[in-house]
């Protein structure tokens, strides 16, 4: 089945995504987090094996951009 094969490509799921007793996607799947959010806990867990501080300035990008939306949100209640 082609979706087993890409299960276990390492293109799809590296092995700086498999340290510890639970993959990050899976770990983001359970917890039921937003695309955003997903993407800073991607970014802070593989910062030391992949990209570095570069993996760091993308999730600070994101944590940013996630205060901006709460912030958004918050605003738009007080509206109310």
């Amino acid at each position: 089945m082609e979706g087993d094969t890409l299960m276990h490509n390492n293109n799809i799921s590296p092995d700086y995504y498999k340290k510890g007793k639970i993959e990050v996607t899976d770990f983001i799947i359970d917890q039921q987090l937003s695309f955003i959010e997903g993407n800073i806990i991607k970014y802070v867990t593989r910062y030391k094996d992949k990209s570095g501080i570069q993996d760091l300035r993308k999730c600070r990008w994101y944590i940013d951009k996630l205060i901006e939306t709460q912030m958004d949100i918050k605003l738009l209640e007080e509206d109310r």
